[in-house]
């Protein structure tokens, strides 16, 4: 495939020496380059874009400004001198987060990471990856989760916290609790708080309004009680 790339740099070096990177990488595309975020605004509402490589610390608008104003598409691969944004990087769902001087390996395993986020993207727009998993950006990878190995997924502000069977840590990911919500299927998913999704086939125990899985707790709330009792009602035998 095919990616469409923009440069956005207010270092002049800096702009070619990520011309040439591009250039001699057989799978991308350079749209254009940019020597500041407003221009790339511009450039990014016209549209065609797949792919931003853009610096942080530049004048009126700084990159972490543009990715927040511009949202999951284009995708963004930060370039910068200062490594103390890297947390910021991750906030905003970026990529990867390169450190100049970027050599031009470390921009390729970059690019690559770009290929393989947009091919999953299509597979699953045209239903190749199946409906018994989703993938989920965790510290710039993407990983594949079958909904089978799901227990519950909880919400933390920003992040959401998805535990698996059989594995004591679980995958954290910049993500709503509205988008898991709508990513899983409702005939296998509920959700039975504000902060807390369930995979119903994996509830065993139900003590005093809680759902237990192992030593955790999980609260019905009010508002989810009415829903969850119904499901109830169907596979309760007295």
């Amino acid at each position: 495939m095919m990616i469409n790339c923009l440069i956005v740099d207010d270092e002049p070096l800096a702009l070619d020496l990520l011309e040439s990177y591009v250039r001699k990488t057989p799978f991308l595309n350079l749209v254009g380059r940019c020597n500041n975020a407003i221009a790339a605004m511009e450039a990014i509402h016209q549209g065609g874009i797949d792919l931003l490589f853009l610096d942080i610390q530049m004048p009126e608008l700084n990159g972490l400004e543009l990715s927040k104003m511009i949202g999951d598409r284009p995708k963004v691969i930060f370039t910068t001198a200062f490594q103390q944004y890297a947390l910021d990087g991750y906030k905003v769902n970026a990529l990867d987060y390169l450190l100049k001087p970027i050599s031009y390996q470390e921009f390729l395993q970059a690019a690559n990471k770009a290929v393989k986020w947009f091919d999953l993207l299509r597979n699953q727009n045209n239903g190749e990856a199946g409906n018994d998993s989703i993938f989920v950006k965790t510290e710039y990878k993407l990983v594949q989760i079958f909904l089978s190995q799901i227990l519950y997924v909880e919400g933390l502000k920003d992040y959401v916290k998805i535990y698996i069977e059989n594995t004591s840590e679980p995958i954290l990911s910049l993500m709503s609790m509205k988008t898991v919500e709508e990513r899983l299927p409702v005939e296998r998913f509920m959700r039975v708080h504000r902060s807390f999704i369930v995979q119903l086939d994996k509830i065993k125990t139900i003590e005093r309004n809680r759902i237990v899985f192992g030593k955790t707790y999980i609260p019905i709330s009010d508002s989810y009680k009415e829903q969850f009792t119904e499901f109830l009602s169907k596979r309760f035998f007295s």
